[in-house]
């Protein structure tokens, strides 16, 4: 089992947590109270910092409920934190845009994240053709 290790912003913020068979992603919270209007944007502070397992990275994305509950979009739409990311002032926070007034109490539920497996180095090929079949073009089912 792999290990991360974290510090917390203060002793308010709820410590995370993984619930083993519900999902493999892990619950971010707001670490303080944001207010925003319509319109204004935010970086939220999520009240950890991490240092990730050399060769992983980790990615950021809202909870389904975050726009519902909250009237909030991510504006990176995926954060990405890689493993060099792991400084003492390396704080993570979540971009976001609200499209309505609203308000994000300490340790409200916004955002969640799963680390990965880097990408493995890749090397592209030029062709001419390629020799699968044809799908139909974009949005395609596969469907004819």
């Amino acid at each position: 089992m792999e290990q991360i290790r974290i510090k917390y912003l203060n002793k308010e913020i709820k410590r995370l947590e993984y619930i083993e068979g519900k999902s493999d992603w892990i619950d971010l919270r707001a670490a303080k109270r944001v207010e925003l209007k319509a319109g204004e944007s935010s970086l939220i502070h999520l009240g950890v910092a991490m240092q990730l397992p050399e060769g992983y990275e980790a990615h950021i994305v809202p909870r389904s409920s975050t726009f519902k509950s909250f009237g909030i979009i991510q504006t990176n739409h995926c954060g990405v934190v890689d493993n060099k990311y792991c400084g003492p002032g390396d704080w993570w926070h979540m971009p976001v845009y609200a499209l309505r007034d609203t308000v994000i109490e300490v340790n409200d539920r916004i955002c969640q994240f799963r680390i990965q497996k880097n990408q493995p180095a890749i090397e592209f090929h030029e062709v001419e053709e390629l020799t699968s079949e044809d799908r139909g073009g974009f949005g395609s089912t596969g469907k004819k």
